[in-house]
C-alpha cells in the first residue's frame, strides 16, 4: 500500500496541473463598467453587448455594468476611466468639454435638425479626421462606439412651454458648456442637473422643465412630476462607450478585435433601432398621462436667431484650446457640408 502511495500523489499532482492549466486558459477579464444613466430598456442594447462579448470570448472576458452613477458621477467617469479606476464608461461628451474639444461638438445645441442627421455627420466624419480618434487616446480611453439619442423635448407640470416668450426666466435643465447658452439666449435659467436627478428637480421645483429624449423620460418615470412636453427642441448624438487604455493594453488581440467588430455592429443596431423605441417611448408615455405638443417652427426659428452661431464659437474655441487653427478649420467646413445636405 505504501508504494500505491507516491503513485496516487503522482495521479493527484498530474491531475491538478491540467485543472490549474484548464483555469489559466480560461482565465476571466474581469471589467467593471460605469453607466450614468439608469438601468432601462433605453440600454438594453449595451447590455447586449456585454452579453454578447462575454459569449464569443467563452467566458473570458465578463463586464459587469453598474448604472445610476454607481462607479462615479457624470462628469468623473471618464476621467476615472483613464486613469484605469474604471475599465469602460458610458458618458456624454458634453460633459467633459474640455478633455473632448472635438467630441464635444456633437452635443452643440441648435446646430443638427434631426438624431439621425446628427449621426451621420459623427460617422463620417470620425472616419475622415483622425483627430477624434486621437483625442480620445490622449483622454486615456479607447473610443468603442456611439449611442444615438432621440430629439430632445422640454417636459415639466406647465404646458405652457410651446414659445421663446414663455420659456423667459423658466429653470430649464441643462449640462456641458454649450447647451446652457442656448437657454441664456432666449432669457431661460440653465440648471446643471444630471439625468438621474431630474425627476426630483422637477418634483421640488428645482427645474420648471427637463430637457431630455422621450426615451429617457420614459426610463425616469418624468410623467410622474411633468406630463407636459413641448418640442422637440433640439438633437445632439448620445453618450460615448469607451474602454481604459491600460485595460485595452492588458486585452490579447483576439479579444480586442471582438470588441471593435461587436462594437461596429452595436452602433449599427443602435441606429436602426432608436427612432423606433422613441416612438414607443412618446406612445407609452402618452398612455400614461403625458401630453407632446409641436414646439412651433416658427419659435425655433427665433432662438437660432436670438442664439450665437455655435459651430463657428466651437471652432475659435477649439482652435485656442488646442493650439491649432488648422484642423478646427477643416473639420467645420466639413461639417457645414455636411449640414447643408
Amino acid at each position: 500500500m505504501n508504494r500505491k502511495l507516491p503513485l496516487l500523489l503522482s495521479a493527484i499532482g498530474c491531475a491538478l496541473g491540467v485543472a490549474a492549466g484548464d483555469a489559466a486558459a480560461q482565465a476571466k477579464f474581469n471589467l467593471r463598467w460605469g453607466h450614468y444613466l439608469a438601468d432601462s430598456p433605453f440600454v438594453q442594447l449595451e447590455k447586449d453587448f456585454a452579453s454578447s462579448i462575454e459569449k464569443q470570448t467563452n467566458g473570458r472576458v465578463k463586464i459587469t455594468i453598474t448604472f445610476s452613477e454607481g462607479l462615479g458621477k457624470t462628469t468623473e467617469l471618464l476621467m476615472l476611466t483613464s486613469k484605469g479606476a474604471v475599465d469602460m464608461t458610458a458618458t456624454a461628451p458634453g460633459y467633459n468639454p474640455d478633455q473632448l474639444h472635438y467630441w464635444r461638438a456633437f452635443q452643440l445645441p441648435l446646430t443638427f435638425s434631426t438624431s439621425k442627421q446628427a449621426m451621420t455627420v459623427l460617422r463620417t466624419v470620425i472616419k475622415e479626421f483622425p483627430v477624434y480618434n486621437q483625442e480620445m487616446d490622449r483622454a486615456g480611453v479607447v473610443w468603442l462606439f456611439q449611442q444615438p439619442l432621440g430629439e430632445y423635448y422640454l417636459s415639466g407640470p406647465n404646458p405652457d412651454c410651446t414659445s421663446v416668450a414663455a420659456l423667459k426666466g423658466k429653470k430649464i435643465r441643462s449640462f456641458g458648456a454649450d447647451i446652457p447658452k442656448a437657454f441664456s439666449a432666449i432669457g431661460a435659467v440653465p440648471v446643471t442637473v444630471a439625468p438621474t436627478a431630474i425627476y426630483e428637480a422637477l418634483q421640488h421645483g428645482t427645474l420648471d422643465y427637463s430637457f431630455i429624449n422621450p426615451g429617457n423620460a420614459l426610463a425616469f418615470k418624468l410623467v410622474e412630476v411633468g406630463k407636459n412636453a413641448c418640442g422637440p427642441v433640439m438633437a445632439i448624438t448620445g453618450h460615448n462607450i469607451t474602454m481604459s487604455k491600460r485595460t485595452w493594453s492588458r486585452l490579447p488581440k483576439d479579444v480586442q478585435g471582438i470588441f471593435r467588430k461587436q462594437a461596429a455592429k452595436t452602433m449599427d443596431d443602435y441606429r436602426a433601432w432608436v427612432g423606433d423605441y422613441e416612438a414607443k417611448a412618446v406612445a407609452t408615455i402618452k398612455s400614461q398621462g403625458g401630453t407632446y405638443v409641436p414646439f412651433p417652427a416658427d419659435e425655433l426659428k427665433k432662438w437660432r436667431a436670438a442664439s450665437p452661431d455655435f459651430l463657428g464659437a466651437w471652432e475659435k474655441q477649439t482652435a485656442e484650446a488646442t493650439k491649432d487653427a488648422a484642423t478646427p478649420k477643416k473639420v467645420a467646413a466639413r461639417w457645414r457640408q455636411l449640414l447643408a445636405k
